[in-house]
């Protein structure tokens, strides 16, 4: 009697979770997904903003397709994929689900986050300033800012992911950071124009200890959710690997 009160214990929890995990899921597709689409097709002035590269410029816009692309793919293996704590052999959509949260989707939306609102509070100039007030709607500042933070720190406590060996995870977004650098100088080059007002005022030795100052943040956001990750699930996967024996 006490071991079926038990079960149907873990049955609902089980529901229950499932239940949240699908609902962020579908929250968070529906709301980036919304939020790429309005941001590219917005209008910004042209005393600010060169056409070259259009919203690609931005890590804000990139860092927005990031996320879109992880809950579609999250949302996807909810049904067709599996999320079993340690699947004996996972499908390949949870196996890109993981590799895209932990290499990408984590590091970068914390670091387009807390560095877009440290700047702000700093002086706003740097990063938002205050032509785009009435063409840039604050939902729209906060979907790129602030929700890109809160729903990546919800999904790492609401599911669990297996990280990928270090080295690899640590390559991975190491080039992806490394093209993005490559990428604003190219755009300087062509345009003249840097992307982020900040690097107007900075020299360029300045500006190389702002990148390396950036690379190595966001590395360390991406040991930091690689520590996360294996404090908050530590018990639940010891527990389902012995059920699995």
């Amino acid at each position: 009697m006490a071991r079926s009160k038990s079960n149907n214990k873990g049955s609902t929890s089980a529901s229950f979770n499932r239940a949240v995990q699908l609902m962020l899921h579908i929250t968070a597709v529906f709301q980036f997904n919304y939020g790429v689409y309005y941001f590219y097709n917005l209008e910004l002035p042209s005393s600010i903003f060169h056409p070259f590269a259009g919203k690609f410029k931005f890590l804000t816009f990139i860092c927005a397709i990031i996320q879109a692309l992880y809950y579609i793919v999250s949302l996807a293996n909810d049904f067709v994929g599996t999320n079993e704590l340690v699947p004996k052999r996972p499908p390949a959509i949870r196996k890109f689900k993981d590799w895209l949260m932990a290499t990408l989707a984590f590091p970068v939306a914390l670091n387009v986050g807390v560095t877009f609102w440290t700047l702000y509070a700093i002086d706003r100039e740097l990063v938002f300033p205050k032509v785009l007030d009435p063409v840039f709607p604050s939902w729209l500042n906060h979907v790129l800012h602030t929700n890109i933070v809160v729903f990546i720190v919800l999904e790492m406590f609401t599911s669990y992911r297996a990280y990928p060996k270090r080295s690899k995870g640590l390559t991975g977004l190491g080039i992806f950071m490394g093209s993005y650098l490559v990428w604003i100088h190219i755009i300087k080059h062509y345009s003249n124009v840097w992307v982020y007002p900040v690097l107007e005022v900075l020299q360029l030795p300045q500006r190389i200890v702002f990148f390396v100052a950036v690379l190595g943040f966001t590395f360390a956001l991406y040991l930091l959710g690689e520590f996360v990750n294996n404090v908050v699930w530590a018990k639940e996967v010891k527990l389902s690997q012995r059920k699995s024996k």
